[in-house]
């Protein structure tokens, strides 16, 4: 073929000339809806499309009109019939081919059991194709018992369910070899169903996220001999008391991330393995009787430990039994609201005699009449610095309570981002640097 009859083609249906297996990687980058469109174009697209490996269905926003059995007629949301037919016809083009990734999101009827059917079926179908990553956001207010098919799943290593899901009691007989990652947003789970059964069939799973919101039977245990990442959010007022309590039993959990409302129990803390917490705990007027010793002790092995400005008061005004030694700790954030706050800093520095880094989110309420320990502390990282002559004089004070420094770094809020502002910043710093601080001490403004 000569250049010029090249041209000619290629100009036509330059596309086309690309392999199939790039033609369907191409087809997996744009939305499901789109690459089932060309299907039509002729029989070699539609044998592209079977190539495609990523499929996602959105029908979250959808609302039907259907009957409800107590009330009247009224607009709920369901997943529509045109969405049914979308997710049908492109599962029957595929055929058999292999999957990596299927993700749905979609509202279910829970009087509706031929909806439930479908979306069983349709998890049925990619399961069965060797699925590794699959992303289920189903709503349905009535109980939803997902295919056992997924449960026994041999290629998943990437597990998505939610939001705001009834599963009903899971098979006993879970097994998901090839799990690594599972994040759970908002799903009810019969009774001890999560750790004894879910997790206890997942021999290799390394991240955990579990997310429970504005829902009931928020998750009060946590355990697994192989997590080595959790983050946990709950955020349900009305599913905790002064009964509540929490147990985490992961002994090979290296990363913690824990935002919740203070307890008053903490059954059991297995986390001996633990290097970095964050902790982003807040008071619940349901909960009256608070102590979160166990929590704070269970942690006391971290190199790194992230305070909120609530968990900073929490922990000043709740850990009834008194800090633990941190023997290991070495960088320490955060943040406070008042001058309880500064009163907990000086405690963790007495008890954090190998602290080196120490990240300040704001200089709030902080007056000097608080004392800070004799430390080791040789980097000072202070957020949120708006440059007023009251900040200045506090940060004087502060800095004087740090003999070992060797860099401090101040960083300008968003609010004092201008050229003069952070110029009069650095000239100010510098001047009070100049007296405050050790001659070898390095200072940034940024």
């Amino acid at each position: 073929m000569d250049a010029k009859t090249f041209d000619t083609i290629c100009s036509k249906d330059a596309i086309s000339w690309l392999p199939d297996e790039v033609l369907g990687k191409i087809l997996s980058l744009i939305s499901t809806k789109q690459a089932v469109s060309t299907s039509v174009l002729s029989k070699k697209w539609r044998t592209i499309f079977r190539l495609v490996d990523n499929l996602e269905f959105d029908d979250s926003f959808s609302l039907q009109a259907e009957q409800d059995l107590t009330f009247r007629k009224h607009v709920r949301y369901v997943f529509t019939e045109d969405f049914k037919n979308l997710v049908d016809r492109t599962l029957a083009l595929q055929c058999d081919y292999p999957i990596k990734k299927f993700s749905i999101k979609c509202h279910v009827s829970k009087y509706d059991e031929r909806q439930k059917a479908c979306v069983g079926s349709w998890i049925s179908n990619v399961v069965g194709r060797g699925v590794s990553e699959l992303d289920l956001r189903i709503k349905d207010e009535g109980i939803h018992f997902l295919p056992p098919q997924l449960y026994a799943s041999k290629t998943l290593v990437n597990l998505t369910l939610g939001t705001k899901l009834y599963l009903g009691n899971l098979p006993s007989y879970v097994s998901l070899p090839s799990l690594k990652f599972l994040f759970i947003d908002t799903v009810f789970f019969d009774y001890e169903d999560l750790c004894c059964v879910l997790l206890a069939g997942c021999p290799v799973l390394e991240e955990l996220s579990v997310h429970h919101h504005d829902f009931s039977a928020t998750p009060h245990t946590i355990s697994s001999p192989t997590v080595k990442r959790l983050s946990v959010d709950y955020h349900s007022p009305d599913d905790v008391d002064s009964a509540s309590h929490m147990s985490f039993d992961l002994p090979k959990l290296v990363y913690l991330e824990y935002s919740h409302c203070a307890l008053g129990e903490y059954w059991q803390i297995n986390l001996e393995s633990l290097v970095e917490a964050k902790l982003d705990l807040c008071l619940e007027k349901r909960v009256k009787r608070l102590d979160v010793t166990d929590l704070i002790k269970g942690i006391r092995n971290v190199q790194t430990l992230h305070l909120s400005p609530d968990s900073v008061h929490v922990i000043y005004s709740y850990c009834r039994y008194g800090l633990p030694v941190f023997e290991n700790l070495v960088s320490l954030s955060l943040g406070s609201k008042n001058n309880q706050g500064w009163k907990l800093l000086a405690y963790l520095l007495k008890q954090s005699t190998k602290l080196e880094t120490l990240i300040v989110k704001d200089l709030n309420g902080y007056t000097g009449d608080v004392s800070m320990p004799l430390n080791k502390v040789k980097v000072l990282h202070l957020l949120g610095y708006r440059g007023t002559a009251d900040e200045v004089k506090q940060l004087k004070s502060f800095l004087g309570e740090f003999e070992c420094l060797e860099l401090v770094q101040v960083d300008v809020t968003e609010a004092a981002e201008d050229d003069g502002k952070i110029l009069q910043s650095k000239r100010d710093l510098i001047m009070l640097l100049g007296v405050s601080l050790p001659s070898k001490c390095q200072f940034k403004v940024t």
